[in-house]
């Protein structure tokens, strides 16, 4: 067989329509939940920068690797905007003509009834007398000495409306008999296709919403410790990311103080010892109208506030630490934030003093909440609140290489063009302090003391102006799906056929667009309740009559035909 060539609008109407078809656009849909993953796998430069940085450190040779294939901006790289444009275009393409589709068939009636009602699922027949009797409510005046095709149809319509199908009545004559038959033919289940659209629509709202919506938010890092205030200014922040269509206008105009920082730790079971159980902290917000107020900010409890939602992602401890010269001057005095290395808070951070020394002067620092020593010698902490508090510093001088317009990080510490001082293969001692203590800085530059120990907490500023809409859409996507998963889309036949008795025949059908395992039930259903309401069919005079049930023919009716 020789098929005709495409052609070059052959192939892109071929290439659109696999597009936009539902199973290219479900298989979409898996790949882009595959291609979120690895945003949960390593730390992200939007919502971690420091935990990139870390994560840098503490892998040297895999870093530079994900960071070539943007392994962290997962949700900003190019392959996974691609999948998503390519997704938002297939579900645009799926949902445009199969809107007007369904619109149409809104519009249309119901098809007309079939020649053979019993090739149709839940087949069954009815046969009553030509006198009615306790019609009433069924569309038949129960006054009636006797009974149409015409005005038996008339009530299986009236009770199909009642039920929600719409219905339309054809009428002819028996070309056999030449006598009268009327069918109504009913649908309903519309809402199924609807329901069906909302759901895919939503989700282009949704793709739209995060795609354009997510360019008019932002998000910032502050690091607070205790007694310090953070103003809402570009400035202040630690780290920040803006959207696309960002202004500095967004950012509302107020100031968060941390009061205080408390964490509670398991201490009774053995196996879950020093976990923890609760972290809350404890600010003042000031409004821009100088309004105060004492707020709580609690692990996905997030403080909401200027149009941002405020969320505490981490915490550790800022050691106090002065430094001053030989003549006793202070050259340097702040609490310093450690970063925690281990679940026991056993933390690592840097004291840079650029100035007020001989030299320039750099630490790096060991901070233990417990401190306990293993069998080797070496500190750690066993556990993570302030039980034993000890600081250890390792002191280098020379250039902190701070003058040379680079930007360098707070919590590392270049020491590539400086002389270590202190541990490691100098055979000096590291300094080792706890609060209270002061200890001799190398080479007469001076002391050293830890006046005290402070908490600090990392914050997360997020400011995401379409979680309005993203509500909307979720829940239209929810009601959707549920819509089109429990409406079941079908269509029901009643024909009847007029006798040479007076006597009429009926027949029930229905067809099932999907599945619908109650169709038979439904149909069955139909054909006792509307049948029910008339004199049954009786051959022989002074017969009590056939019973509807006993009278009737289901030969596809049985589920497993």
């Amino acid at each position: 067989m020789t098929q005709p060539k495409l052609g070059f609008v052959g192939w892109l109407r071929f290439f659109w329509r696999q597009l936009t078809s539902m199973r290219t656009a479900l298989f979409l849909l898996l790949l882009l939940a595959l291609a979120a993953v690895p945003g949960s796998l390593v730390p992200q430069r939007a919502a971690d920068p420091n935990g990139v940085t870390q994560y840098f450190v503490d892998n040297p040779d895999l870093a530079p690797v994900l960071d070539k294939v943007q392994a962290f901006d997962v949700y900003t790289s190019v392959w996974f905007s691609s999948i998503y444009l390519l997704l938002f275009i297939s579900l645009i393409g799926c949902v445009v003509p199969r809107t007007k589709h369904h619109f149409d068939a809104l519009r249309a009636k119901p098809p007309r009834t079939p020649a053979r009602l019993s090739r149709l699922a839940g087949f069954t027949t009815r046969d009553i007398a030509g006198t009615a009797e306790g019609a009433s409510g069924s569309g038949v005046s129960a006054a009636a000495p006797t009974v149409s095709a015409a005005s038996v149809v008339d009530s299986a319509r009236a009770l199909l409306k009642r039920q929600r199908y719409r219905t339309v009545v054809f009428t002819g004559v028996d070309k056999k008999t030449g006598l009268e038959t009327a069918s109504v033919s009913a649908e309903r289940g519309y809402l199924r296709e609807t329901g069906n659209l909302v759901f895919h629509s939503a989700l282009v709202g949704i793709l739209l919403t995060v795609g354009v919506g997510g360019g008019f938010g932002y998000s910032g890092q502050r690091v607070v410790v205790e007694g310090q205030t953070f103003v809402n200014t570009l400035l202040a922040y630690d780290s920040f990311n803006p959207g696309r269509f960002f202004s500095d206008d967004q950012l509302s105009p107020y100031s968060l103080t941390l009061d205080s920082f408390s964490a509670t730790y398991e201490t009774e079971s053995l196996k879950a010892f020093g976990q923890p159980l609760d972290y809350t902290a404890a600010v003042t917000t000031t409004q821009a109208d100088g309004t105060a107020s004492s707020e709580d900010i609690k692990v996905n409890s997030p403080l909401k506030i200027g149009g941002t939602d405020v969320y505490l992602l981490g915490n550790g401890y800022a050691p106090t630490i002065t430094v001053r010269d030989p003549s006793g001057n202070v050259v340097f005095t702040d609490s310093v934030p450690f970063l925690p290395q281990d679940a026991s808070l056993t933390s690592l951070g840097v004291v840079k003093v650029p100035d007020g020394l001989a030299d320039q002067l750099g630490m790096i620092g060991f901070f233990y909440p417990t401190q306990s020593q293993s069998s080797s010698g070496a500190y750690f902490s066993s556990f993570p609140d302030l039980e034993y508090p000890v600081l250890t510093l390792n002191v280098y001088d020379g250039d902190l290489g701070l003058d040379g317009g680079v930007p360098a990080s707070v919590y590392s510490l270049d020491t590539d063009k400086m002389n270590q001082l202190t541990g490691g293969a100098t055979g000096v001692d590291s300094i080792e302090l706890k609060p209270g203590e002061t200890a001799s800085l190398p080479n007469g530059l001076g002391t050293v003391s830890l006046d005290g120990v402070k908490r600090f907490a990392s914050f997360d500023v997020h400011h995401d102006a379409t979680q309005t809409w993203m509500l909307l859409f979720a829940i239209l996507v929810l009601g959707g799906l549920l819509t089109s998963l429990f409406i079941p889309r079908r269509r029901v036949w009643v024909k009847a056929t007029a006798r040479a008795d007076g006597s009429v025949h009926l027949e029930y059908a229905g067809l099932a667009r999907g599945d619908d395992p109650r169709l038979v039930e439904a149909v069955a259903a139909l054909a006792d309740r509307h049948a029910g309401a008339y004199v049954p069919f009786s051959t022989t005079p002074g017969d009590e009559g056939v019973s509807p049930q006993a009278s009737s023919s289901s030969p596809s009716s049985d589920p497993k035909a």
